[in-house]
């Protein structure tokens, strides 16, 4: 399967990290070059994003897009790490909230917000990423507020002390802190206990293919072309004259006007040519990819 390339859907089972999944693919497709686009904490299943051969030079095109997310707030204690793999620090009451107490907090988390990430998280300060040094100790880290967009936040149910949300994000949003932030907005504290990736951008989970699922003998047909990895990219169609030159990183001359920088590239017969850029009037090779032979 050494010439595998394209990208993959997968449901992340609980308990794997996405380094795990990553391990588990090379295996399954007997391939070394495999990559996950963003970072599902073990407790977090769902859809991640993985690209497989010559695909994993797209994987940048994956990264940054919108997520939802269903997660479960369980309110009345928080934890050091902010789910429930962590200690339980402190226990506050919240038998007392009421839901219009709770859908009135909610509002103020909607919208374009900034939060503060968990010590425990993979952001790095000094070459360190933050949870490398929480174990050490170091918890007076500085950790720098971020702006976020939530474009969606859904109470789906209040069955106490478990509080379930649907959250339509920006990338970059920590549910974690979100869950957080939302305990100490109702005074009784909070953190994640369950917390499932529904989309990356465009790509949902009902297309997901579950890890445990894949085998050798299966992965090829759940494998999407590479092209699906810029497929929000708009599209461009040379003439054959401009396929040769733009495989051996000449210019070629724009002829039509393309909104935004880049664009993926087809040649006439619908092969995937790579990504190119637009520049004083001209495409010009980004991330090509001639045809093996």
């Amino acid at each position: 399967m050494s010439d595998l390339s394209g990208v993959l859907c997968v449901d992340k089972p609980l308990g794997m990290t996405s380094h795990d999944v990553v391990g588990r693919l090379r295996r399954v497709a007997g391939l070394r070059r495999v990559g996950h686009a963003g970072t599902l904490d073990p407790l977090a299943t769902g859809v991640l994003l993985l690209c497989l051969g010559r695909a994993a030079r797209l994987i940048e095109y994956l990264v940054g897009h919108d997520k939802v997310y269903e997660t479960t707030v369980r309110l009345g204690q928080t934890t050091a790490t902010y789910d429930a793999e962590g200690a339980v620090m402190e226990e506050r009451p919240f038998l007392h909230l009421t839901l219009p107490q709770i859908e009135d907090a909610l509002t103020q988390f909607r919208g374009d917000i900034r939060q503060q990430p968990p010590i425990y998280s993979a952001i790095k300060q000094g070459g360190q990423p933050l949870y490398k040094l929480a174990r050490q100790g170091r918890t007076e880290v500085t950790r720098p507020y971020r702006p976020v967009t939530i474009h969606e936040l859904t109470l789906l149910s209040w069955e106490p002390p478990y509080l379930s949300l649907r959250v339509g994000c920006s990338s970059g949003t920590y549910i974690r802190s979100l869950g957080y932030d939302m305990g100490e907005a109702l005074g009784c504290g909070g953190h994640l206990s369950a917390l499932r990736r529904l989309a990356v951008g465009d790509f949902g989970i009902e297309t997901a293919v579950p890890l445990n699922n894949l085998t050798p003998e299966n992965l090829t047909s759940h494998l999407l072309p590479p092209d699906t990895a810029v497929r929000h990219l708009p599209r461009l169609t040379l003439p054959e004259t401009a396929v040769a030159a733009i495989l051996q990183g000449k210019v070629v001359d724009q002829t039509e006007s393309f909104p935004g920088d880049l664009a993926r590239a087809y040649g006439p017969d619908g092969q995937f040519l790579g990504v190119v850029a637009a520049q004083d009037g001209y495409w010009v090779a980004h991330k090509m990819f001639p045809a093996v032979s």
